[in-house]
């Protein structure tokens, strides 16, 4: 079985020959490239092990690397995988972050630009990092919390959860980030998963313009378990809150008073460091674990190599730190590599629709990574192009993450954010491997809008059919990892059997790893990802990727964003609905027969912007108007949820959405009556 890919791109743009704005060359030139992958072809391990050599090991590792496969047992059960590397080794993940910058004589160079929502700012060091880094490890040990113990963090984007998370790795326990949006429901899933002995939280956050509560919901989410032993609060907004006297303790309290010295201790390199939770709409979340020294040696190298980072470098990654994107490129990546970053509190419509652009020009950001549903957010809002008032030339490199970016997407953020100029690093990878596998090398690879391109050095990918054999080039199938990596997610939290069911069961006789996405590979073996597996549209025995029919609907003027669901037919098996977000509204929201009027409008003439760029079976038969369409903190549209929304079955789990309003407005905007079934095969198929 394959995909039908069907969709192509010629656009290509050559790597430059230097990186712009800065001094020397690029980290990996095109010799260097070469020597990599030379090195990792013919030894795999030793390459990894040369990128662990980048950090500052307390003891060096006697066993590089050791791996047992999923085989069967002698009850004919699959084994559950293990992968274990730098084994002996000792580290502590702080220590590289922030105290050998400052043992190097780079303390006083800034660590982190902290912009609040309302407009307030703070700059840390290094040096004022390594202090307040301190102060919350020693009050992390005088609650109660060591090696191995559980903190959950439910904090927004501040200074704070960074310090928070450290202090957490410093002291050898284990921290697991949720989403400040999250409700008291999904916050206890995870507190009570996890066993977590502290909950950090703050009494509130400022979420559009507004002071919202949050320790009412973190009261909610501790009540009742009776491992959790402390509530750690932030004072952010000020807000009167209930009080838990003997199990709440205010952070100004206990670490602002704290000792700013902290003798760190070094960890097994197998030693978990975090937990995080992967968000579907079934099933409960996941917890992966990641452990220090693979998931850091695979996060610095590659943050240094994708990224090119440079020590003047001002890196922005958009994502809530409760994202693995976050841990690997907002926390673990750029500090390991003694870059300056910041992190941005709110929204970035708050207070105004310019507020990134804002934050570029006065920090000088150098490299802006983000997901694509934000840059065909910015499509919208500036259908003209990006106001010229603002100064973006410190910009000189752009990256995307989340999932597949649409070309025309990719063209506009090049063009309106990189000057024509910033080479964008579109990187594939996900909470299970740990940091980006399929990417750019902006000094290498020859960029093609849409594509992640592939594998970087030490990694490697196939695109198999489900017997796990290589589909043709020009073809799609499913995506899979062929060997271990360091950065790989270890085990489901308390639940192995489960690791091996969702990522090693269905290609157990060939070792390989299951990412859950398909793909296609080019002639020239550039990877094109389709989405997720299940999100894939099975039309008339046709599979056809959901990101490739977004991607021809974006492409007309007209339509800002777009969201592609398979939908019941009583033929065909499936149809394609599309729900696209018009690049100009044709009224308020609540206008229900204006946004209906427009969505016939425009019905044919996307329809047959799809037969063209794709071809008439990928047409949709249904498309529905929408202010937006339900999306992941982490960018990703719910495409499963709209298909449940139009077929009008049970929701699947939604906790993770950024904008739960936007489920409503679907509902309120799908047809008032299924349209007619085709009655035969040849009407079931695409005009």
């Amino acid at each position: 079985m394959t995909f039908t890919a069907l969709q192509s791109e010629t656009r290509s743009y050559p790597a430059p020959d230097r990186p712009v704005g800065v001094a020397g060359g690029w980290n990996v030139d095109p010799a260097a490239d070469a020597a990599l992958r030379e090195r990792a072809a013919a030894d795999p391990v030793g390459f990894w092990e040369d990128a662990a050599r980048r950090l500052e090991w307390a003891e060096p590792w006697h066993t590089a690397h050791t791996w047992s496969p999923a085989v069967p047992g002698p009850d004919g059960e699959l084994t559950v995988p293990e992968a274990r590397w730098f084994v002996g080794g000792r580290l502590n993940a702080a220590v590289n972050c922030v105290d050998r910058h400052v043992a190097a004589g780079r303390g006083d160079k800034v660590a982190i630009h902290a912009e609040g929502e309302r407009g307030d700012r703070r700059s840390f060091t290094y040096a004022d990092l390594q202090r307040e880094v301190a102060r919350a490890a020693n009050a992390l040990t005088d609650l109660g919390v060591g090696p191995g113990d559980r903190v959950v963090v439910y904090l927004p984007v501040i200074a704070e959860t960074v310090i928070m998370t450290l202090a957490i790795a410093r002291i050898g326990a284990v921290h697991s980030l949720v989403f400040g949006g999250f409700s008291a429901e999904a916050v206890r899933f995870r507190v009570q998963d996890t066993g977590a002995k502290l909950l950090v939280t703050s009494d509130g956050q400022f979420r559009r313009g507004q002071a919202v509560e949050v320790k009412s919901a973190a009261d909610a989410a501790v009540e009742g378990l009776d491992h959790v032993e402390h509530v750690l609060v932030v004072r952010r907004t000020g807000q009167d809150v209930a009080w838990t006297a003997g199990r709440d303790v205010w952070w100004h309290d206990v670490v602002d008073t704290a000792s700013d010295r902290h003798e760190a201790q070094a960890f097994d390199a197998e030693h978990p460091l975090f937990i995080i939770y992967t968000s579907g709409t079934t099933g409960k979340p996941k917890g992966l674990v990641h452990t220090t020294g693979g998931y850091l040696t695979h996060a610095s190298w590659s943050h240094w190599a994708v990224f090119d980072a440079k020590p003047d470098d001002v890196h922005w990654c958009t994502a809530d730190l409760a994202w693995v994107t976050a841990h690997t490129y907002e926390i673990y990546g750029p500090l390991t590599n003694g870059v300056t970053q910041v992190i941005y509190e709110g929204t970035p419509d708050t207070p105004h629709r310019e507020r990134h652009l804002e934050v570029i020009e006065r920090y000088g950001v150098t490299v802006y990574y983000t997901a694509p549903t934000l840059i065909r957010t910015f499509m919208t809002w500036f259908p003209g192009g990006l106001p010229d008032r603002y100064d973006l030339s410190s910009i000189r490199l752009l990256g995307t993450v989340g999932e597949a970016i649409n070309p025309e997407a990719w063209v506009w953020f090049r063009r309106e954010l990189g000057g024509d100029r910033a080479p964008v690093v579109d990187t594939w990878w996900q909470s299970e491997t740990g940091a980006a596998v399929i990417a750019p090398l902006p000094g290498v690879t020859t960029l093609k809008p849409g594509s992640a391109t592939r594998p970087l050095p030490g990694l490697s990918t196939r695109v198999v059919d489900e017997h796990g054999a290589d589909v043709p080039r020009g073809s799609g199938g499913f995506l899979v990892i062929d060997r271990p990596w360091p950065g790989m997610a270890r085990t489901v939290w308390g639940d192995p059997r489960r690791y091996l069911d969702s990522y090693w069961r269905p290609f157990a006789a060939q070792g390989f790893f299951l990412a859950g996405d398909g793909a296609s590979w080019d002639a020239d073996g550039d990877v094109w990802l389709l989405g997720r597996v299940d999100d894939v549209v099975n039309v008339a025995g046709h599979r056809l990727s959901t990101i490739e029919i977004e991607s021809a609907l974006v492409a007309h003027p007209a339509v800002g964003e777009a969201g592609v669901a398979g939908v019941a037919d009583a033929v065909g098996g499936q149809a394609v609905a599309a729900f696209v977000v018009p690049a100009v509204p044709p009224g308020p929201v609540e206008d229900v027969a204006a946004w209906r009027a427009a969505a016939d409008a425009l019905r044919d003439e996307l329809r047959a912007q799809v037969a063209r760029e794709i071809g008439p079976v990928a047409k949709p038969r249904h498309v529905v108007l929408v202010p937006e369409v339900p999306k992941t903190r982490s960018g990703k549209i719910l495409r499963r949820l709209l298909a449940d929304l139009h077929d009008g079955r049970p929701l699947g789990d939604s906790t993770s959405l950024q904008n739960p309003w936007a489920v409503e407005q679907v509902a309120a905007l799908l047809p008032r009556a299924p349209r007619p079934h085709p009655t035969t095969a040849e009407e079931a198929l695409p005009a």
